[in-house]
This record gives C-alpha cells, structure tokens and sequence, in this order.
C-alpha cells in the first residue's frame, strides 16, 4: 500500500470542541464508516482512517480543519474519490468542503479537460482576446428556427454557440433534426466568415443513451457538447471528456449543481465544485451565473471560480471560466476588468435586446469585447 496521502480543506461550524469533534467524525465517517474502538488492525488506524492535520480558527463561528486521507482509498476512480472526500458527510450540517490539494500520483490518474484554454483557443484561431458564447433559444422553437439563430449568431462573430440547457429531444426540436440542422447553419457561415465558430449540442440525456447522442452530435458536425453534470454525473463527462473516438470540448453547465455551493456553512465551495472537481472531471470551461444578474453569486465567488479554473494542478489544464445568468453588453468593459482575456463571455437574452438586427448586435459583442482593455 502507497504510503502517499492528499488534502481536502473543510470548514467546519461550531464551536471549537464542537467542530473539532465534526473533524474527528469526518476522519471515520469518510473511510471505515464504523467505530474506532472496534479495530485494532494497526495497518487500517495508520493508513485508512483519514487524518487531521492542522485545525484552526477561522472566524467566530467556524474553524478551518486540512484533513488527509490515502491516496489508496480513493481506488484511483473518480467516482470513489468524490464518496471519499465529500460523500456521507455531505448529508451532516455544519460541513463545507473548500479545497483539494492533490499529489502527482493522484493527479496523473485523471486527464483532465482535453483541449483546456489553449486547446480550446487553438480550435477556435484565437490567440488573446476573451471568447464569446450565446445560446440557442427559447425553448419551444422548432429545429429550423433554432438553426436560423445559429446561423445569425455565426455570422456575427460568435465563437461557441451553444443549446439551452433545457433543450434536449423535445417532439418540436428532437435531437437528431436540431443537431444537423445547427451544426450545418454554423458550418455554413463559417464558410462565410472564414471564422471557426462552434456549435456545442446539449448531450444531457438518459444513462444508455448519452454516450450514443455524444457520436451522433460528432457525426453531425457539432464541434463541442454542452453536459450538465449534476444531472448526467460527473463520472459520464469524464468518461465522454476521455474518449478518443468522440475528441469534442465539453462546455459544463451548473444545472441542479446550486445546492452544492449557496450557503456558507454546508456543501462545496464555488472554487472547488466549478474549479477544481469540473477540471478533474474533464470540462473545457465551466457554467455559472455571473454577479449582478439574476442569482445570487457574488463578485468573490465569481473570482473564486476563475481562480479554481486556473490553479495549479499537475497537468490538469486550466479550463475557461464562462459567467453568464443575466449577463448584458453594457456589462462587457466591467467584466474585462474583472475576469481580464482568460475568459468567456455567455450573453444569451441580452444579445436581443440591444437592437433588432441580432447580426449587428452579435458584431458589436464582438468589437466591445476586442477594443475595451483588459485588466491582464
């Protein structure tokens, strides 16, 4: 057994007897699940419990516990090791999980994000400035619709242009008809353009069929996916993420992921779920609601995300943090001061409302976001 062991950040409420009594139960409940006093086996005591390894004040309420576990227990499967780090726990309160710090032995078990920022940048032709993305939408319009959407935005200058999230294999836009349908409209115009625009098809369906719709949105000509993991699993992205046959960057989408990351004293903090584990598990660029617009994140959390997207992590690529919810035009020069190039911008609804020509609008995204500085 490898003697090799890696660190998750927890932040745990109480007072300090309180929260250092919640430390000691993670180390049992997250490996042997079963009373301490009863084993006596010396090899799982030294390296199968989980270890406390510093514990500390954070703020009056709360205390900062780096607990340690062996890099065995996570059977170097991803679905293993997100049990271990956050499985039983996640159903006791008063338990955050805020960070992972990960050895090379576990970090060159998962590939990470295939393509990542400069792979992503590469498909796309574009060496510097932030990247765009819209979607298509609303729900209910018919495949043809939705592809003359596509072809305007391509024309626009879009670089990815992505399904709503809801948008699946509904009886007026099924999947086959709408993938081809928008993958040939983007083709299309990029034969316009001479641009490189990509058209990302929403795969999130059920368990036996995913892996297929993965192949026929390729096959199609859909140059990405669109997987919400909350819904589809975190394992499956990765699984479709690692697969040389489908070679697609993944966008990932935050749905049903919220309850994860909205209080502060329960779940997984925004830079560890839309970071780190999103990169672990293969997205390109990750999903989430943008501050200022219609949720609740704030410009912190928002910073974290970015900072998880790019953290050193072995050779796990940094992906692109993608803000959107609410997002507008007149927003663009705050959000290049914030997030700086290594971005991309999701405006959705807001591409409408600037004025009636949705090509021109596109083509103005497209200048605010090339002319306006960035902060780096």
């Amino acid at each position: 057994m490898l003697k090799e062991r890696f660190s998750v950040i927890y932040s745990i409420s109480g007072s300090r007897g309180e929260a250092s009594k919640k430390a000691k139960d993670i180390c049992i409940e997250q490996t042997v699940e079963f009373p301490e006093e009863l084993i006596t086996d010396s090899l799982i005591r030294n390296h199968i419990f989980g270890r406390v390894e510093s514990f500390h004040k954070k703020d009056k309420n709360t205390y900062t516990a780096r607990i340690s576990y062996n890099v065995e227990v996570s059977g170097f499967e991803l679905v293993q090791f997100l049990n271990l780090i956050f499985g039983n726990i996640s159903i006791k309160p008063g338990i955050r999980l805020e960070g992972l710090e990960l050895p090379p032995s576990l970090l060159k078990i998962f590939k990470g994000p295939r393509f990542g920022r400069s792979g992503l940048r590469r498909l796309l032709g574009i060496k510097k400035r932030p990247l765009l993305c819209t979607a298509v939408k609303p729900l209910g319009l018919d495949s043809k619709r939705l592809a003359d959407l596509a072809y305007q935005f391509a024309l626009g200058g879009i670089d990815i242009i992505k399904d709503d999230h809801g948008i699946t294999n509904q009886c007026f836009s099924p999947f086959e008809e709408r993938v081809r349908l928008c993958a040939k409209a983007v083709q299309k115009a990029n034969e316009k353009t001479g641009k490189s625009c990509i058209y990302a098809a929403s795969i999130n369906a059920p368990a036996d069929e995913i892996m297929e719709r993965a192949r026929l949105a390729k096959g199609y000509g859909a140059g990405g996916l669109l997987i919400s993991p909350g819904l589809v699993g975190f394992d499956t992205m990765r699984r479709i993420a690692d697969d040389d046959s489908i070679s697609l960057p993944i966008i990932c989408h935050p749905g049903l992921l919220g309850t994860y990351v909205i209080s502060e004293r329960n779940g997984i903090s925004h830079y560890a779920l839309f970071g780190q584990i999103a990169r672990l598990s293969g997205a390109d660029a990750m999903i989430f609601p943008n501050y200022g617009g219609r949720f609740s994140f704030t410009k912190e959390e928002c910073l974290s995300i970015a900072k998880g997207a790019a953290v050193r992590m072995g050779k796990i690529k940094p992906i692109f943090p993608c803000p959107g919810g609410g997002m507008s035009l007149s927003r663009v020069e705050e959000m290049l001061s914030l997030y700086g190039r290594e971005v991309i911008f999701l405006i959705g609804g807001g591409l409408f409302t600037h004025s009636t020509n949705l090509i021109e609008n596109c083509k103005y995204f497209s200048e605010l976001v090339s002319n306006i500085p960035a902060r780096r």
